[in-house]
């Protein structure tokens, strides 16, 4: 316990958590949606149990990946489609595919709803279709979706088991108390949900770009880079990304605002 407890992993431990918190709020903002979809009565439990059953489970895929990394980073097949589609395709590029797609559509899938619904305060009430039992699911698998990223990232800084499940479970506490905040706030703040998925849609995109790079990166060879018709798919830097989503709530409350300003003045002008 004394190695462990070096100013080395200390430092590790605290870039960590600072990294699961960073990459953790996509997966909140997913949690928190995707449980809208449950029962209202269950709502809260499925977020709980959703959370820690994820968490339970991302320290398996953390002990496993420390141990079969080398295996995942083999490529399965080599495209060789010249001048259409070419470069390495491995576990990572695959994860990073599916998670992606499922992200994406998922968010495209809720916006239309939100489109086609009449009363917003009727589908508050009484969501369509999903039992808490799936809502789970979707949670855990997406959770483990979004943790091969942060995995992937946290195994770069140290490859010390003690100190990345701590952060794990550290970031897994953190969300276990955010989660009903920010469902609440979204529920009230409805403008905000559709800002949200509008993130999700961006998180999406960010993952398939990771794709392009997964065999590249495990191998240390750039000529695995996916690349369609001869253009390289390069992932988004986390730069970019959240600037982006700083760019999309400045926009959403500046908004709001400005929608709050002309309909006081609207009411005001009505008087008289």
């Amino acid at each position: 316990m004394t190695d462990l407890l070096t100013i080395e992993n200390l430092g590790n431990l605290l870039v960590l958590c600072f990294l699961q918190a960073v990459l953790g709020f996509d997966n909140l903002l997913y949690i928190s949606i995707e449980s809208q979809r449950a029962p209202v009565a269950q709502q809260a439990a499925v977020r709980k149990w959703g959370i820690v059953i994820a968490v339970a489970l991302r320290i398996v895929l953390l002990f496993a990946m420390i141990r079969l990394i080398d295996a995942m980073a083999e490529p399965f097949f080599v495209l060789n489609w010249d001048g259409v589609l070419t470069g390495g395709v491995n576990f990572a590029t695959l994860v990073f595919i599916i998670g992606g797609v499922f992200i994406i559509y998922t968010a495209v899938k809720e916006i239309s709803h939100m489109l086609a619904i009449e009363h917003l305060g009727t589908d508050v009430d009484a969501k369509p279709g999903k039992s808490a039992a799936q809502v789970v699911l979707l949670i855990v698998f997406m959770n483990l979706i979004f943790s091969f990223d942060s995995v992937l990232s946290a195994l770069a800084i140290t490859d010390v088991f003690f100190v990345l499940a701590t952060a794990i479970i550290l970031s897994g506490l953190a969300m276990l108390l955010l989660a009903d905040r920010v469902t609440a706030f979204l529920e009230t703040n409805r403008m905000y949900e559709v800002l949200g998925l509008f993130i999700l849609l961006i998180v999406g995109i960010v993952l398939l770009g990771e794709s392009g790079q997964a065999a590249a990166h495990a191998m240390h060879d750039p000529d695995l880079a996916l690349r369609f018709f001869g253009y390289e798919v390069v992932p988004m830097s986390k730069t970019t990304f959240y600037f982006s989503v700083v760019v999309l709530v400045a926009v959403e409350v500046i908004q709001s605002g400005y929608t709050r300003k002309l309909n006081a003045e609207r009411r005001t002008a009505a008087r008289h």
